[in-house]
Parts: C-alpha cells; structure tokens; sequence
C-alpha cells in the first residue's frame, strides 16, 4: 500500500482545479491508479501480474467503470487527475504492440507486404493465444469505457485538454487502427473445427467491442471541442498511406487539390489554435511541476509540439498560438509574396487556403445565379436517339481516350450546340458526356460495384465491420464535425469550422470513400427511415447539401458501368427524404437562401434529362427490339443485377419527383422543364419494351395434344351451359430463373401516371380546368395514346389504372385538342358489324390474362337485350376481368388501343397504329363492343365476390369513367382519389 501512497502524494489538483494538499485524494482514484500501476507493468513484462493480483485488478477496475457510470462526483474527480490520464496513455501505449504481436503478427510487418502475415497464419496466432488475448481484451475494453466516461462531466473541454496533452487521444486512434486490422481480415472458419471457430469468433467480438467503444470514446472527446474536431479530422483525413506529393485527381483537372499544401495549413492552424482552458493548464503544469520535483512514475509529460507551451515553464518554447482573448473581427487575407508559410496562414487566418480554393471548383456552379441551363427537349430527343444507338458498345466497354474524337457526330452536335453555353466547364459536371463512361473491361469488376476503386482511409473500412447499432458512433462523430448546428458559430474571420470540415470531408480521398461506405452501408442492412442510422446520414447529406457540394459528391459516387451507382441511389433517397421533412414541418426561421432546394432540383432534373431516361428508355429498346425478333437475346448486355440497379436509381428519380412535385414552386419548374415529355418517353419505352403480365397465366398446352374446342357464344354471349374443359395439372412449383431483357421495371408506370397526375392538377383552390401548358405538353409529345396503353390490366403495374383516371380527367378538362384528340380516334374507325355466321369462330383476348381464346359466334337476334349488349358503345378504354372459376372470361381485343409511336407515325389516322408489332386493320370501337359485351356476360355468371373481386370490379369502373371522360360524354367526376 505504501506505492499507493506515493500515488496520492503525486501532486494531483482538485475539482476546482488547485493543487490538493499532499495525500488527500478521493479512495476511487487511489484504487484505480493501483490498479493502473499494475496493468503497465503486466503489459509491459515489469513483471506480469499473478492470478491472484490479476483478481484484484480487474475487481477494482470493474468497480471504478461502475461508479463513473453512476456518480458524477467520481467522474468529475478522476477526470481531472492527470496520473490517471497518464497511466492510461502509457497502458495502452504498451499494449497495442503486444496485442498486434499475438493477433495480427510482428508490429514491423505491417507495413510490409513481404513479411505480413497470412489470414491464415493470423487465425492460427489468435486461437494459440486464445485465453491471453480475451483477458486483455475484456480488460482494456472497461480502460476504454472509463476513458470514455470520463470526458461526460460539467466541464468536459478541461478533461478533452488533458486527454489531448497526454496523447491518449492517439492511444485512440491507434487502438482503432489494431481493431481495423483485426477484425477486416477474411478468416477461414471453415477449416476450423468447432471449437476454433468459437475462440476466432468471440476474439473477433472483443476486438469489434473495443473498436466500438473507442469511437464513443473519439465522439466525446471532440464534442463541441473545434481544435479537437480539427486534429481528429486531420487524423483520419490525411492519411499517411495516402501520396501527399501528386495532387489528386478529381473529376476534371480545374478541381485539382494540392493534398500536401493543405495538410501543412491545417497543422499550422492546429499550432495557432493550441491554447487550452485555464483549468487545463494550471493542473498540467501542476503535474509537470511535481514530476520534475520528485521523478516518480508514471513520469513527465512528453514536450511534443504545438501543446507543450501550455504547461512548460515560460520562454522555454517559442510559443505562436493566437491569443484566444482576442474578440476583434480579424479580415482574411491572402499574401501571394508571403515567403514564410506559416505567417501567410495566419494573415489568412482561415484553416486553410487550398481547400477554400478547392471549394470555389467545386461547388455547385449555379449557387451565385443560375448559369447551368436545363437542356432542351430537342438535346434530349438526340441524346435519347445517341444513348440508343451506343448502349451495346458502353456496356462492352469499350476503351476510348480522351483525346480521340467522339465517334458520334450527332452526340457533338447534341452536347455542344443545344446544351453547353459559356459555362462550359460547369455543364460538364452536369450532363456528362455519354462516351466517357466506356472504360475497359479490366478496369470493371462487378465485385466493385458498390465503391469505385480501392477503398482509402482508417475509418472507411469500419462501416464494412460493425452493424448498424454499433456504428452509430461513427456516424454522429462525422455529424457533430460538419453539421452546421452542431458547431460554435464562426470565427473571428468571419469562417464557420463546420463547413471547412465539411469541405475537407469531400476534398479528400478518405472522406469521399468514407462517405460512399455510409451510404452503401444503409443499402445493405436495408435501413429505413425510422432508424437513427438512416436520419443520422440525412442530417450528413443535409450538411453536404448547405455546402452547395451534393453536385460533387453525386458525380464523385458514379460507377460507370452503372446508370445510378447503389450510393447515388442511396443519396438521392436521403435528399427525398429531406425534402419531405421540410414540406411536412415548414421552418420557423426564414430561409437563409430560398434559392437553395430549387438549384437541388435543377441539378438532379439536367441528370434525370441528359443520363437517367434515355440510358433507360436505351434499355427498354434493346428489350422491344429482342421482344420484336429484331435482336438476339444473346446481345442484351447487361445481367439483371445490372437492371435491378438501374431500376432503383430510376425508382428513386421518380420518388425524388413525386415529392418535389407536390410543391407548388417546384411544380411550376417542372411544368417549365417540360418534365411531361420525359416521363411520356419512359412509358413509350416501357410499353413497347416489356410485355404486360396477366392477372392468371393461360395454360400451357403440349404441340401434339390436339386443340380445344371453340367457346360457343350466343348473341355476343358465351354459352353458359358449355364451360371450357378444365386446365392441365399445374407443372409443379419449378420456376425458370429470371431473364435480363424480359425485365418488367415492375412499379414504374405508377410512379410516372403519378407524378403526371400532380402536374395536371389546377391550382390550389380550383376545381378546374387543368393545367393548360402540361396538357399541351401531353399532346405535343403524342402522351394521349402512351396513356390510354396504360389502361389495359399489367400485374406488374397494379393500379396503374386509377392513377391513368387521374391523368385522363385533368388532362381532357378543358383542353379542346385532347378532347379531339379521342373523337378523331372512335370517329375514324368503321360502323362495327359483330354479328357473325352460326358456328363461326374467332380468337379474342382477355384483359389480364396473356395469350388468346378461340370463341364461336352465333348470329344476334333484334331483341330489346341488344340495347343492353351496346350501352357503352363509345368506350375505348380496356378493363380487366376477374377470373370466374370454370368459366371463361371475354378476351380483350388485341387492337383495341395503338401505341403512342404507330399514332405518331401514322399522323392523323390514329386507327391505322401498330399495337405491339401487329397490325390493327379492325376498329377499336368494334372491339370494345365486342368486349364489353362479353363483359356484361361475366358480370351478370360471377359468383359473390371476394374482396380482390370487389377491387378488380372497382378498376374497372374507374377505367370505364376515363374512357368516357376521354369521349367528351355526360358522365358525373368522380373525387380526387389520393394515391400515395
């Protein structure tokens, strides 16, 4: 006990922050400092502690983490006590080279490639030293968690100063490195037996429970500390493996960044801001004091630069940290004939110049004035047709450098005539070049698809390690380094901290990988809305966004073999999400720059325009020209985890869109966009590229078995007494594996009628009209018919129909060449004659259900009955039947509706349209007479219904209400129906 007493006798201060009277320190810091005295020695060899002592040690360290946990007396008194704080560095400082000797082999060898250790050689390391390695883990793991609560006290930057003057802040840093390295290594479990496989399992838990702790521990130490946020910024930033003597190479050579000026900024900025609290001072110099006086354990403070002045006797160091006492406003500025580095910083008096230089390149070239224009429609029809034309050779990526010649004259003329202006530079972060995504295969590895490259930086690797309630540390240390609220405000010369840290957070590689990992990280565990994770990283993205640098960061996460890379996608769903947040809770304060979430959606609309559709619509023609034998389905190049991506990056545009349009601000740009013509080329694209899926499958029928019968059907009406024969026995629950060119882009006509609806509406406060300059827009563009296309039943666009009642109601209130439009289409076609010789035969399609039904048709009588049979004469929408079971169901009419490019080709004639590659020489009014007729027929045999009925039977009543809108008849308006 009497080293005990030597302990307490050290010279330690008080809670007030005076030197205590010799020995009278608090029974808590006298046993944890005994314990620490051993724990040095243990890990050090000086000797090595027996079971005995070890038993005392860890009940006394387990009894001090309990009381910091619950008294704040405690913490308060051992937070102060620097020998504590030594101890612990000088621990730790011990026992990472000797936990990385035992786990991941020799210190010496890790840096070196030659002379590392193989995973395998590793795991051997870790279960030879099982029972060794899980004591000390546990053990260091309750330092770490005292550490931790040890900066929670009423006055924390005093303990942030004292850990930052012992270098424990490094212990940190280096601790996490060790876990890092631990834990990210791919282990073989399955050579193991089974008892292996648990100690590798439980050693590798310790190690992520420390590095878990460790980042808790680094989130309070730089909590509301900005010198603090700066070094640990600095730490994990500028990485050491990383070459400081090329600038990096950003997306063009104008966004360069000198990496190693930029390092030598922020260290000076460091030195110039290395003044600690009074409290913090006088305790270490108290400390300093005595140890020079009585050169006991644990030793004297290590002089390192720039905070060693604090505690040293005066005028023993050149001090040239700013008097913090100074309140004045200081002006910055820049001294290009300043030779001395570190004078030219401190006139500047920001952190650094280079990455203020960076930030002017790379920022959202519109943040001043809108000087990025929204391309034309005109671009947009060429760089569809180029995108088309282009897709095979993208996707086999094929090299071309940057100096040749773009091989397409009508992409040139399309990027450099309709869409670059002056600001060229600025467009080309915008609308990329489409030929400037091809690269070589070798340099594509589906493996990379969710980073680009090798991931940089300490702390990139961690959200690869840890689950989401782990990580949480690590996402709230990046959100208290960069969101604006969470900061001190600015600085005498006027710079807010928070976003140069932001800033530097893109500027360099570390942050720009860590970044990627987060978003991914959401991805994979499938995080929602709810989770701390996912609102953590909007409040990130939120940061990013008031830093006007989600431009470059969009453009720094794409993958070029993808449309939208998993992390754009993931970006962009944050910033939905955020946008949401702001409709739904309106802020009190006015808006520092209403301008800000408009430039958003203007730099998200140019790519929604210039890549996203027609790099899709680009697909979906590959699709049409393999579903129309125009291609061999050998040639679609891409797999489906490829169209899987495009179809999420695509899903979310839409979903960003549908938000956006809600506000009646942004709404108004839309309209101004002419964002109708690219959603109307999505549905052409979609409706001729992929073939709608019915409510049932048809049965499938073997070539040699001999064909069924025909349905005899009596007046237009099918025979009641004749059911169909029953199908085949269903061929067992086999299901082919998924094919890539017959990809449905399954939910995607909802989300396009949806956001059409919204822009369709009247204004606010109005029943009607429409909104005229969207109708147009519609009818410019050849939408009526893409619309109506959309009427027909597709299960894999379920209620698509309603919103297309939506669309059609809107669209045809008050917008005379719609309403001609739809005459012009019913008065074209011939007067129908359904009556058909008895016994005659014709195959007629089901609405829902693919393929067709060979029916026999008897001649109609003149009776009152037919009255009912042509009730709905006018209609041209199709409906969907539901399934009668043993009955068949009138089939939809093949030609009923043409597609929106055969009226366009067709010009005035719209009845002389293809309808899916067949031609439609037989009127549509016909064939929905017939149709509706068989219609009454299976309404009037259905049984009671089941609730999917009752839905079905409301579809329909909604598509037969658009058709007759559409036809300019007297009906009544259904309600607005909300479809969100």
């Amino acid at each position: 006990m009497t080293s005990v007493a030597a302990v307490g006798d050290a010279g330690d201060a008080g809670a007030d922050g005076t030197a205590k009277t010799t020995g009278y320190i608090s029974i808590e810091e006298r046993c944890f400092l005994s314990s620490l005295m051993c724990l040095e020695g243990h890990f050090t060899e000086t000797p090595p502690m027996g079971p005995k002592t070890t038993t005392h040690v860890v009940n006394m360290v387990s009894k001090t983490l309990e009381k910091t946990h619950g008294s704040k007396d405690v913490r308060e008194a051992l937070s102060k006590n620097v020998t504590i704080w030594v101890w612990m560095t000088r621990i730790f400082a011990a026992a990472i080279p000797n936990l990385t000797t035992r786990s991941v082999g020799p210190l010496a060898s890790l840096n070196d490639p030659d002379k590392g250790v193989t995973p395998q050689e590793s795991t051997a390391l870790i279960i030879k030293n099982y029972q060794g390695l899980k004591d000390d883990l546990q053990m260091l793991n309750k330092l770490m968690h005292i550490a931790r609560n040890l900066l929670v006290t009423s006055e924390p930057e005093v303990p942030q100063d004292i850990c930052a003057a012992v270098h424990f802040d490094q212990m940190v840093y280096q601790t996490i490195i060790l876990c890092v390295n631990v834990t990210s290594k791919g282990y073989d479990g399955e050579v193991l037996d089974d008892v292996s496989r648990a100690r590798l399992n439980e050693i590798t838990d310790l190690y992520k429970k420390i590095l878990v702790t460790s980042l808790q521990q680094a989130h309070n130490w730089t909590a509301k500390n900005d010198r603090n946020k700066m070094s640990f910024w600095f730490d994990v930033l500028f990485d050491d493996d990383a070459n400081l003597d090329d600038p990096q190479d950003d997306l063009d050579d104008d966004v360069q960044f000198r990496v190693d000026i930029a390092k030598t900024e922020v260290q000076n900025w460091l030195e110039r801001n290395s003044t600690m609290t009074d409290t913090a001072r006088r305790l270490l110099k108290n400390y300093s004091e005595d140890q020079a006086r009585t050169q006991r354990q644990p030793g004297p403070l290590a002089p390192i630069s720039p905070l060693a002045w604090n505690w040293l006797p005066e005028g023993s160091v050149k001090v040239r940290a700013d008097d913090p006492r100074q309140t004045y406003h200081a002006s910055s500025q820049w001294d290009h004939e300043e030779t001395d580095k570190f004078e030219q910083d401190r006139r500047y008096g920001r952190v650094s110049h280079e990455v203020d230089l960076w930030w002017e390149r790379a920022r959202d070239p519109n943040l001043n004035e809108i000087i990025v224009p929204i391309p034309s429609v005109e671009f947009a029809e060429k760089r569809m047709l180029v995108c088309k034309e282009n897709l095979v050779n993208r996707y086999a990526h094929h090299y071309r450098s940057d100096d040749q010649d773009r091989p397409d004259s009508l992409q040139e003329d399309a990027h450099e005539n309709d869409f670059v202006d002056e600001a060229s530079s600025q467009v080309a972060e915008y609308g990329e070049e489409y030929v400037d995504d091809m690269v070589e295969d070798d340099d594509v590895d589906d493996d990379d698809s969710y980073g680009d490259g090798p991931m940089t930086g300490l702390l990139t690797e961690v959200p690869n390690i840890l689950d989401p309630k782990q990580i949480e540390a690590l996402h709230m240390i990046v959100k208290s380094c960069i969101l604006d609220w969470a900061g001190s405000g600015t600085t005498r010369s006027g710079e807010n901290l928070q976003e140069t840290r932001c800033r530097m957070f893109l500027a360099l590689d570390c942050g720009k990988s860590l970044l990627r990992e987060m978003l991914v990280f959401i991805a994979v565990w499938e995080k929602d809305e709810t989770s701390l994770i996912f609102q953590v990283t909007s409040q990130i993205v939120e940061a990013i966004h008031n830093s006007a640098l989600i431009p470059y960061a969009w453009n720094n996460l794409r993958i070029p073999k993808d449309i939208v890379s998993p992390a754009q996608t993931i970006l962009l769903r944050l910033i939905n999400y955020m946008f949401r947040a702001r409709m739904k809770n309106a802020p009190l304060e006015e808006v520092k720059d209403p301008m800000q979430a408009v430039r958003l959606v203007h730099f998200f609309f140019i790519n929604f325009r210039s890549r996203i559709v027609p790099e899709c619509v680009a697909l979906m023609k590959l699709q049409a020209d393999i579903r129309h034998n125009k291609l061999d389905p050998v040639d679609f190049p891409v797999d489906n985890w490829d169209m899987e991506r495009a179809k999420d990056g695509l899903v979310q545009f839409l979903d960003f869109l549908t938000t956006v349009s809600e506000d009646l601000e942004m709404r108004g740009k839309l309209t101004e966009w002419e964002a109708a013509y690219d959603l109307i080329a999505l549905l052409r694209g979609l409706e001729e590229g992929v073939a709608k899926k019915g409510l049932v499958d048809p049965p499938t029928r073997s070539q040699h078995r001999p064909a069924e019968p025909a349905i005899p059907m009596h007046n237009g009406h099918y025979d009641a007494y004749d059911p169909p024969p029953p199908p085949p026995p269903h061929a067992g629950n086999i299901r082919e594996a998924p094919v890539a060119h017959t990809f449905p882009w399954a939910g995607v006509k909802g989300q396009i009628l949806q956001i059409l609806a919204t822009l369709l509406q009247p204004p606010p406060g109005r029943s009607g009209p429409g909104n005229p300059t969207v109708q147009h827009q519609i009818v410019k563009n050849n939408g009526i018919v893409a619309l109506l296309n959309c009427c027909t039943y597709d299960d894999h666009n379920r209620y698509a129909r309603e919103r297309v009642q939506l669309c059609l109601k809107w669209l045809m209130d008050g917008c005379d060449a719609a309403n001609q439009f739809l005459r012009n289409l019913v008065a074209h076609s011939p007067n129908p004659n359904i009556s058909a010789a008895q016994g005659q035969t014709t195959n007629l399609r089901i609405d829902g259900i693919p393929g067709e039904v060979r029916v026999s048709v008897r001649p109609a009588p003149s009776e009152p009955a037919m009255a009912t049979m042509h009730k709905n004469d006018a209609s041209v929408a199709t409906a969907p039947v539901p399934a009668v079971p043993g009955r068949a169901i009138p089939p939809m009419p093949t030609t009923a509706l043409p597609s929106s490019s055969a009226v366009a080709a067709s010009g005035s004639n719209p009845i002389d349209a293809v309808q899916g590659g067949v031609a439609t020489n037989t009127s549509p009014r016909n064939n929905m007479r017939t149709y509706l007729q068989a219609l009454d027929w299976a309404q009037a045999q259905m049984p009671p219904r089941s609730r999917t009925d009752e839905l079905l039977h409301d579809i329909i009543n909604l598509a037969d209400e658009a058709a007759r809108l559409a036809l300019g008849e007297n009906a009544e308006e259904t309600e607005d129906e909300d479809f969100m």
